[in-house]
Order: C-alpha cells, then sequence, then structure tokens
C-alpha cells in the first residue's frame, strides 16, 4: 500500500544517488470481522497495539518538548498547497495536515486511528465507515466534521489526477450517523481498500469555500502562498517563497494526548532552508546551517564528512537499517516513444550499463544491484517459478516473454574492460535484430535511416557523475546520448505531462503491495497525467497479475502473485535496474535525543528531541 501523492512530511528518507521520490507507506490489510468498530487494523494476525495503549513503543512519552529542528530541502517551492499538480510545493507540509488513520513503523502492515477513532467494514470489504474523534479540531477551533471528509474525497478526485486514480473505486462517501461517514466501494473482495481510505486526508471545506485576507474566493485548484487551515501538531510560522519555511508547534493541538501521538512532535519549530544542490547544502551544514543530514552519494559520504566538527564529536555519522522493501530505481524507458517499444531495445540498454565499474570507481562499493522491483524482501522472483506462482503465470503464458518460464533474470555483470567488451557486443547484436545498424558509426533504423538519439532528463547536477559513463558506452553503440538537466519545478512539469525520453525514477515497495500497483505499472494509468505509470506500460498480462495481488485472499498467494508480477516486469525490460544500499546514511549535529528503541520500518525524526545539554556543548565548543 503507498499513498497516491505524497505529502511531505517530517521523517525523511534519502534516495540512492538520483532524484528524491517519494511515497513509500506499509499495506495494511486486515482481517475481516463483521463490521465491529476497531481501532486499527493489521494485514499479519493482531495489531501489535491493542485498544487502549499508551503509545508506540519507538516513541518517548517523557521526551521534553522545546528547540528548533532545522532541515534542508533541494530546489524551490511556490505553493502552500500540495494537494494539486500546479506548483512545486513546500518541504514538511504533512506536519499540518492530518488522515483519518496513521501507521505504525515498527510493525510491517498496520493502522491506526487519528482523526477517525475507530472503523469498521463487512466481511466482503464492500464499504468502510469511520466514526470521527469528538475532539478532533481545525487550528481555528471548529470541529472537523463529517461534511470536512467527504468534501475532501470529491475535491482530492477532482484536483490530481493520481488521488482521482487511488480512490477511485470510492464511488461513494455518506454521512450515517453524527460523527458516521461510510464509504462505499464498486467492488467487493478487496481486502486494501478500506485502509487506502483510512489514508485520505481530511481538509477544511469551510475554509476552501470561505474568502482569503483579500476577500478573494479561495481556488484549492491552484498554487498558493497564503498559509492553509489544517488540523496537525504544527502550523506555518514564516515563509520566504524559494527560499525557506518554518512550522510552529501548536500549542493546544487536539491530538496532542492520542496514543499515536505521544512522545511525537516534539519541537517548537521545524524550519526548512532550500539549496541550489546538494554539494551546496553539504556546506551549509559543515557551516551549521541546518542540523540532519541524509547522504544520498557514496562520494560525499566516504570523503565529504572529514572535517573539525565530526573530528570533535560534534556531528554525528549514523547509518540506519530498515527492514522495508527496497525501492526500484533505474532509469526509465518512455514507451511512449517508438523506439522504446521493442524489449530489445531496451534490453540493449542494460547490457551498456555497467554498474560493477561504478560501484568500484564512483560509488565506493557502497551498493548493491537491484534484481527485482521487490528487492531485499520475500517478495522478490528467485529461481525459477513454481507453485502458486508458477499457476498464476500459466494463466498469461501467452502474453509474457518465454523466458519467464525458462530463466531465473540476471542483470549483466561487467567492471572490467573484457566484460564490458562482451556486454557491448551483446547489445549490439539486440539492437541489430530490432532492426538498427550502424552506418559511418551512428545507429540508425534500417528501414528509415533516422539515427538512435536519447536524452536523458536530469533534475540533480550530482546525478551526471553516474550518466556520463553511460552515456560513453551507448555512445560506443552509436547512440547519441545526451543529458538535460533542469530544475525541479520544469522537471515535475515534464514528467506529469511525460515529455522525456529517459530519466531516472523510483518505485517504493511495501512489503505488501497492493492497489497502488495499478498506478504504477497499470494500463489505465499509462496516459493519465502525473500518474506514476511514468514508463507507460500498457500489458494485459501485468494487469491481470495486479488483479491477482489486489484480491489475493491470504499471505500464501499475495507473495506468489507479487513474484510472478516480479517475473513479468523484469522480464519485459521496462527499466534498467540500477542499485541500492539498504541503510539510510545520516549526519546530525549532536543537538538531540532519540529514543531508545528505533522503528524497524522506517525513520521518524518525529520522536526525536532537543536537548539542551548537549546543544550547549556545541555551542561552547567543548
Amino acid at each position: 500500500m503507498a499513498v497516491a501523492v505524497a505529502v511531505a512530511a517530517a521523517p525523511f528518507a534519502a534516495t540512492v544517488e538520483a532524484q528524491d521520490q517519494t511515497g513509500n507507506q506499509i499495506r495494511s490489510e486486515p482481517e475481516a470481522d463483521g463490521g465491529n468498530w476497531r481501532h486499527g487494523a493489521s494485514l499479519f494476525g493482531d495489531l501489535k497495539y491493542p485498544a487502549g495503549f499508551t503509545h508506540f513503543d519507538y516513541a518517548n512519552p517523557d521526551a521534553p518538548k522545546g528547540g528548533t529542528f532545522r532541515q534542508s530541502a533541494i530546489g524551490t517551492f511556490d505553493t502552500l498547497n500540495p494537494f494539486n499538480i500546479k506548483g512545486a510545493p513546500a518541504a514538511g507540509s504533512g506536519l499540518v495536515y492530518e488522515s483519518l488513520m496513521t501507521n505504525s513503523l515498527d510493525e510491517p502492515s498496520s493502522e491506526y486511528g487519528l482523526i477517525a477513532e475507530s472503523m469498521k467494514y463487512p466481511d466482503d470489504f464492500s464499504s468502510v465507515t469511520f466514526r470521527l474523534r469528538p475532539e478532533a479540531r481545525w487550528h481555528d477551533g471548529e470541529p472537523i466534521t463529517v461534511e470536512d471528509v467527504i468534501w475532501s474525497l470529491e475535491t482530492l478526485k477532482k484536483s490530481h489526477p493520481q488521488y482521482n486514480y487511488y480512490y477511485h473505486n470510492v464511488v461513494s462517501a455518506e454521512k450515517t450517523g453524527e460523527r458516521e461517514v461510510t464509504f462505499t466501494f464498486d467492488q467487493s473482495g478487496n481486502r486494501e481498500l478500506p485502509q487506502i481510505t483510512g489514508q485520505l486526508f481530511v481538509l477544511p471545506k469551510h475554509y476552501w469555500e470561505g474568502e482569503d485576507a483579500n476577500g478573494n474566493p479561495r481556488d484549492f485548484s491552484g498554487s498558493t502562498l497564503e498559509p492553509p487551515l489544517a488540523s496537525g501538531p504544527y502550523r506555518i510560522k514564516s515563509v520566504q517563497p524559494g527560499r525557506s519555511i518554518s512550522y510552529e508547534r501548536v500549542p493546544d493541538y487536539w491530538g496532542a494526548d492520542l496514543p499515536v501521538n505521544v512522545g511525537q512532535n516534539n519541537f517548537d519549530e521545524i524550519r526548512y532552508e532550500y539549496y541550489r544542490d546538494m554539494t551546496i547544502a553539504l556546506e551549509a551544514f559543515k557551516a551549521d546551517q541546518f542540523d540532519l543530514r541524509a547522504e544520498n552519494s557514496a562520494k560525499r559520504w566516504a570523503t565529504g564528512y572529514d572535517f573539525p566538527a565530526v573530528q570533535r564529536g560534534d556531528v554525528v555519522l549514523q547509518e540506519f537499517l530498515t527492514k522495508n522493501a527496497e525501492p526500484m530505481q533505474g532509469f526509465i524507458f518512455n514507451l511512449r516513444r517508438q523506439k522504446f517499444q521493442d524489449p530489445r531495445v531496451r534490453q540493449a540498454f542494460n547490457y551498456a550499463f555497467d554498474f560493477e565499474w561504478l560501484n568500484a570507481n564512483i560509488f565506493y562499493g557502497q551498493y548493491k544491484r537491484t534484481g527485482s522491483f521487490f528487492e531485499n524482501s520475500e517478495l522478490a522472483a528467485k529461481g525459477l517459478p513454481e507453485g502458486k506462482e508458477l499457476e498464476f503465470l500459466e494463466k498469461v503464458r501467452d502474453e509474457v516473454p518465454p523466458e519467464v518460464f525458462t530463466t531465473e533474470f540476471e542483470n549483466p555483470v561487467g567492471g572490467d574492460t573484457r566484460a564490458a567488451r562482451t556486454n557491448l557486443r551483446e547489445a549490439a547484436g539486440l539492437l541489430k535484430d530490432a532492426g538498427w545498424e550502424v552506418r559511418n558509426g551512428v545507429l540508425v533504423n534500417g528501414q528509415t535511416g533516422e539515427p538512435f538519439t536519447v536524452e536523458f532528463l536530469n533534475d540533480q547536477p550530482d546525478s551526471e557523475r553516474i550518466l556520463s559513463p553511460y552515456i560513453q558506452s551507448l555512445q560506443r553503440l552509436g547512440i547519441k546520448a545526451t543529458i538535460r538537466t533542469v530544475d525541479t519545478s520544469q522537471y515535475q512539469n515534464r514528467m506529469d505531462n511525460f515529455d522525456f525520453d529517459m530519466t531516472t525514477d523510483m518505485f517504493a515497495q511495501s512489503l505488501s503491495p497492493g492497489n497502488e500497483q495499478r498506478d504504477y505499472w497499470g494500463s489505465a494509468a499509462a496516459d493519465a497525467p502525473a500518474s506514476r505509470n511514468t514508463i507507460g506500460i500498457k500489458n494485459p498480462a501485468v494487469d491481470k497479475l495486479i488483479d491477482e495481488i489486489i484480491y489475493a485472499e491470504d499471505r500464501e498467494t499475495l507473495v506468489a502473485a507479487t513474484r510472478a508480477l516480479d517475473r513479468v516486469l523484469l522480464w519485459n525490460h521496462y527499466l534498467v535496474p540500477q542499485f541500492y544500499t539498504p541503510v539510510i546514511r545520516t549526519a546530525r549535529w549532536d543537538r538531540f535525543g532519540l529514543p531508545e528503541v528505533l522503528p524497524d520500518y522506517g525513520l521518524s525524526t518525529s520522536t526525536w528531541w532537543w536537548d539542551a545539554e548537549k546543544a550547549a556543548a556545541i555551542k561552547n565548543g567543548s
């Protein structure tokens, strides 16, 4: 389960050497309970935390409040409304907005009530009802109502294609009690829909249907720099458009004593400073301009942190290991371009990518090659298909590459001159078989004579050191490859409109995939602007396997269907897999306290707190 549109929150996660994509949340898939009210739901048996629990184990209920937590962001922003496709939203907006339910970070799949105190649904999962907390309030003191929830669903579906797609199975929302709202689905048997609906962000109807300070009607579909009304633990304190944004803790926050919030949201202020690129941000970090940095560059991690503050212990370097499935990150093809339609062409691009050389010469040996769309989990396809997985694949045998049944997928291995030459010969053979030939050193279409050109769209200058050697390999095949580096706003606009040849993209996965797979790979999402099917996959076999995942009735079936999908995606060569590291590399100025117990399935800074004694030691230079 993954949120269709990620709202920037306080917790962060580092990407690997490439662009920052977001949005991994754990799928929650409860057992049916005949429609009884429950405080949460879990996929794997019982919830870890029973009704009446006091706090999450990874939160310190005695954590002090106070201090300022300074973070960084790259690029710029021009809107404080993250719920439409206009503009670049400010970092940290997840601090002010809340959803009906919220997840736990120490269970592989769970949700607990936030705005909603409880939920219920019938055995066939055809609907879900939430009961709102009577104490839930907006920052202006008005209660959060069922009307707000209904308005939020309708407005989000109209304002953003991804929300419309994510909630397209929710056909109605109606008030069924004073504090109860019932969502009805267009299908039954989809065990994930109650939890997807629980992820709905709730927005204030009365605010958005009102007027701004100048007396003008507010437009939810537009961009705005007016600090919005919300209900979360923080509200916007100050804004310098494109440069910085600051949030202040709400002293009378309605949900401060909820079990899901105890020991969290401890800083009086959270501030984000914007920087042009990662190199400038690192220098600002060294100069103590912000407090915490997640390092996504192996080179910087290996060579950039030997400065005096580290040596004297004022800056702490720490790697956090999580148990999440690793995201699939790769060079994606835009299948809307005719030149990428032939899978042999796409496979040739994989042969031209020498990960082993990059890992040894640029990455300081810190990475592993990604070989699955569900890497580092039981969901990854291994060996040859058997059992239930084979049964699923037999249903689509005539629609998938034959290698799915005969050969375990493996990436080409490079690392030395001989291996590189061998791989390029394989690539050249595949291109020739696909109808391309070299004339005067240029790869051209054998029928039309059109040269093979490819532009890599990029928004991070750091990535050029990865792209450059790859482009040299492609040029040896006769392909004219170039890099187009643009600012973050232009990059997002071009991605939303699928205006690219190739780029780097990341597809975050949970340990329990579900409806989000439709948005990633489903045919219906391929032509929807701003969808996550950036590749443009339209494959009936993929659609059928996604349905097998969504309607799986038990864990064994889910795992088998996911492995089958993984295998089909890999053998269609929809992208060139890149690399991953199982740790989140961080550097922080040692001003903070951390709980003794850390969560297994994410890194959340919302449980940290300001340590005045540590902060004073840094200030005094001791």
